[in-house]
């Protein structure tokens, strides 16, 4: 069964940080609806997993330039939109995944938020201004 290709990513990173373990969350395993075949396609299985997941205190011009190093890899993989999706819909909270860092995810998932909230105020507005 292949594993997702960011929990063997995590899994690098913590053993990576021993000594920082309780700085680093632990790699979340992801059960067998998630296991997509889209995992076995992603060009990160192949990278460094130090590109996709910060070690803890990283300063801001590292993490900046890691993070693009990461979606650079993410811009050439064939299964970046499944990845997207399956960050998106979890959510992931950490790391880089179909080309958004999780700051990024954490934008989207709001202005989902908002749409969703916005599309079910419409139907009562138009309800309103019929009424009135």
């Amino acid at each position: 069964m292949p594993h997702p290709p960011h929990q063997s990513l995590q899994v690098a990173a913590v053993q990576s940080l021993q000594g920082r373990a309780s700085a680093v969350p632990k790699p979340r395993v992801p059960t067998r609806e998630e296991d997509g075949p889209w995992h076995a396609e992603a060009v990160c299985r192949r990278d460094e997993a130090g590109l996709f997941f910060a070690p803890s205190k990283e300063p801001t011009a590292a993490r900046l330039s890691r993070e693009e190093a990461a979606k650079r890899v993410c811009a050439r993989c064939p299964v970046m939109v499944a990845c997207r999706e399956h960050a998106l819909l979890q959510p992931e909270p950490y790391g880089v995944w179909g080309g958004l860092t999780a700051a990024e995810r954490r934008v989207v998932l709001a202005r989902m938020r908002r749409r969703t909230a916005e599309l079910r105020q419409a139907p009562e507005a138009d309800s309103i201004a019929a009424a009135g």
